[in-house]
């Protein structure tokens, strides 16, 4: 069986795995809390501290994979969408990597490696599948056909749900990442305190901007009867706003599930590591009789493990790229 190393610069988090025989052998992922002080990614310090970090990740894969770099078969990396700053340092690590050691390179769509996570571990979903893909850039209902056969049924017209999530935590004065902050607080709070309104949007499409904006009037409009509204309320304001977030997107993907009887439903991406999307997927699959699928934690969130996995299948069909390829900020799904 092939050993595939993976590579992931698209955002903020510089990582590499190792993965080979159906095992993934590591999966480093080195964050960068850099950011912190700006309330956000800063293109230019995200793609300094990738230069810093692509080495050392890359090395302690191979000690956590425990193999050399004679056995790699392949080099997988991200090539969009994503920063590009941020891509140029991975893509060209896998080039001068790949051309150092004569191996064969792979290309990969950040956004399908984030539903080729379904094939690291046990249980996997059975083709065809609808994905719902959310992170802070997108919001996607992927029918997954095959490996690499994906058609985008529903995504969002506007904003991302993950950048309503980061959008309340800046509104409520969180530091980042916000995502995280508000799930912790939400699993404290009553998620029906506050109603906000679920967009009308035709088919299965989204739309969060409203939503933004009528979280932003909701909080300036109390806080100016009472300074004290977020601090004394913050619990119940994160469950509110993650409750009508989670509403939005598994109101369309039940829909599209019932449109294309599908049975087999999955989350992938950042915001699929959130407690209440998680646990609203699972009673949703025991309410419809759906087979549920949620990655691990350490697959939700940008990492190469999935990247890894999906260099592994394009290595088996013999989809390689070659030394030209550059990497795309925007990249066709």
């Amino acid at each position: 069986m092939p050993v595939i190393l993976g590579i992931e610069s698209s955002c903020d988090d510089t990582s590499a795995a190792v993965y080979s025989d159906g095992v993934m052998l590591s999966n480093i992922i080195a964050n960068q809390a850099i950011h912190e002080a700006y309330g956000g990614v800063v293109p230019e310090l995200a793609s300094r501290v990738h230069q810093q970090n692509i080495v050392p990740a890359v090395q302690q894969a191979l000690i956590n994979a425990k193999i050399r770099k004679n056995d790699i078969d392949a080099v997988a990396f991200t090539r969009g969408p994503g920063l590009l700053g941020s891509l140029l340092v991975g893509v060209s690590f896998a080039k001068a990597f790949a051309l150092a050691k004569n191996l064969p390179l792979i290309e990969v769509n950040h956004m399908q490696a984030h539903i080729l996570a379904h094939f690291i571990d046990e249980p996997k979903p059975t083709f065809p599948f609808l994905c719902l893909t959310v992170s802070g850039g997108h919001t996607q209902i992927v029918l997954v056909k095959d490996y690499f056969d994906m058609e985008i049924v529903g995504q969002t017209q506007d904003d991302a749900a993950g950048e309503a999530m980061d959008k309340t935590s800046k509104i409520l004065g969180l530091p980042y990442p916000g995502g995280p902050l508000i799930d912790k607080h939400a699993r404290l709070g009553n998620p029906d305190a506050y109603p906000f309104p679920e967009p009308q949007i035709p088919g299965y499409n989204f739309s969060f901007s409203g939503l933004k904006t009528s979280i932003l009037y909701f909080i300036q409009n109390n806080v100016a009867k009472n300074p004290n509204f977020i601090a004394e309320n913050l619990n119940d304001i994160c469950a509110s706003v993650e409750k009508r977030i989670v509403t939005i997107l598994l109101n369309k993907l039940t829909k599209a599930a019932h449109a294309y009887g599908i049975k087999d439903v999955a989350l992938a991406g950042g915001v699929s590591a959130n407690t209440g999307l998680r646990l609203g997927l699972q009673q949703l699959g025991a309410k419809h009789g759906w087979n549920t699928f949620i990655p691990a934690i350490q697959y939700c969130t940008d990492n190469a493990g999935m990247i890894a996995v999906a260099g592994y299948y394009k290595y088996l069909q013999g989809d390689f790229t070659d030394q030209h390829v550059a990497p795309l900020a925007r990249m066709p799904f």
